[in-house]
């Protein structure tokens, strides 16, 4: 069944953040992204120039619209527009179980968009409270974490225990401590599980961590992606998020894939406008999604240097060259083809977790030439052939498809 995903935030006219950039998010992962929209803004790459919310009234109608004919999933919650709107947003949500629904809500904390214009108020990002009651997992950047913590001003919740599990694996810095200390504290205050989202951190590492009245459950790191097109990762990070809790994902895995899928979008970004520029999320097609994903081929070849000049010659964009035996080239929506001097043809069926799909197939009375094992190119990959001897190979690789480390452009 399609995830049927609520989105309750703020547009952009520029299409880089807000429901233009979930929408986008939901509609790549293959949701149905339903809005009810709070503030309409105008604003481009370089900032906003105005905000206009809409009344809490029509907030609330859009909402109820979708909820009572279409049905949800999961909800995402971005900007909320005012303090009015978000204590009637938490009515909403609260009044959810006793109607059957019990979702998982994901809230990003939106306060300041990405050129550094502020979208919510004092008032409003106290009203959060009940809003962070209400959610599955909050997902504030460092700089929301300490406004929330500020404005929020939360009391441990009776009976529960404050006990704090180790915050990050290994040395952690003073500064990470401290903010698993008060995302900790959060949960525990609030009853949810908080993401606190790295990029604003320094350096060129950056850690994203999930935390909840323990501690930590999880984290993630990668090297920073060196972009100014970065307007709108939160909007999407979330967005993904609940389209993956939508599909029955738990929660760190569906932060894991949607972290994947913020990444691609970044590396895609189609560099529009003159400041903090859109994402690429309409470049992300086939990186993620439903099990068995046909995404690559490889040919055989007997002279490498002219099926090199030959797909070069067709349109395709090489982007790995092994000087004399393989290449690889991308195709529009992201497919890759790749050739390899003296090898059989093989078709590339993409899985997220490779292990299970064999297992599954395998139980299923499938043999084998492989089973899943590391290879030195970063894929995971097991083969087998079909009744007619076609080489299938099926694999995870993640980004590394089309980004390996020696990805060429």
């Amino acid at each position: 069944m399609t995830p049927r995903i609520l989105i309750i935030a703020g547009s952009d006219s520029g299409g880089g953040a807000g429901i233009q950039a979930d929408i986008k998010t939901v509609t790549m992962l293959g949701g149905h992204a339903m809005t009810a929209i709070t503030a309409i803004t105008a604003q481009n790459t370089l900032g906003v120039q105005a905000v206009m919310p809409v009344p809490t009234d029509m907030v609330i109608a859009q909402i109820e619209s979708c909820v009572s004919d279409i049905g949800v999933d999961a909800v995402k919650i971005g900007m909320i527009g005012s303090a009015e709107t978000a204590h009637a947003v938490a009515d909403v949500l609260e009044r959810l179980p006793a109607r059957g629904l019990r979702l998982p809500i994901v809230f990003d904390p939106v306060m300041v968009a990405t050129s550094g214009d502020v979208l919510a108020d004092a008032d409003t990002i106290a009203a959060f409270e009940r809003l962070m009651r209400t959610a599955t997992v909050v997902t504030p950047n460092l700089p929301e974490l300490a406004a929330l913590l500020s404005s929020c001003r939360p009391e441990p919740v009776a009976g529960r225990r404050a006990a704090r599990a180790p915050l990050m694996a290994g040395a952690a810095s003073t500064s990470a401590a401290r903010m698993g200390q008060v995302a900790a504290d959060l949960a525990q205050a609030f009853g949810t599980t908080v993401l606190i989202k790295g990029g604003h951190g320094d350096g060129d590492t950056l850690t994203d961590r999930l935390i909840d009245e323990t501690g930590e459950i999880a984290h993630w790191t990668s090297p920073r992606i060196d972009s100014t097109s970065t307007h709108g990762t939160g909007c999407t990070l979330a967005s993904a998020i609940a389209t993956f809790l939508a599909a029955g994902l738990p929660l760190p895995a569906a932060i894991a894939r949607a972290r994947q899928f913020v990444r691609l979008a970044l590396k895609d970004a189609p560099g529009l406008g003159g400041g903090h520029g859109p994402m690429g999320h309409q470049s992300v097609r086939l990186d993620l999604g439903p099990e068995l994903r046909f995404n690559q081929v490889t040919l055989g070849c007997t002279d490498y240097a002219a099926a090199r000049d030959f797909y070069r010659a067709l349109g395709l964009k090489q982007v790995v060259d092994s000087p004399d035996h393989y290449a690889r080239f991308e195709a529009p929506g992201g497919a890759t083809l790749s050739i390899e001097q003296g090898a059989a043809a093989a078709v590339f069926l993409e899985c997220t977790d490779l292990d299970a799909e064999v297992a599954r197939l395998q139980a299923a009375g499938l043999v084998f030439e492989h089973l899943p094992i590391d290879q030195e190119w970063l894929w995971r990959e097991a083969r087998l052939r079909d009744p007619a001897g076609n080489m299938l190979c099926l694999y995870q690789a993640g980004a590394n498809r089309r980004y390996p480390p020696w990805r060429i452009d």
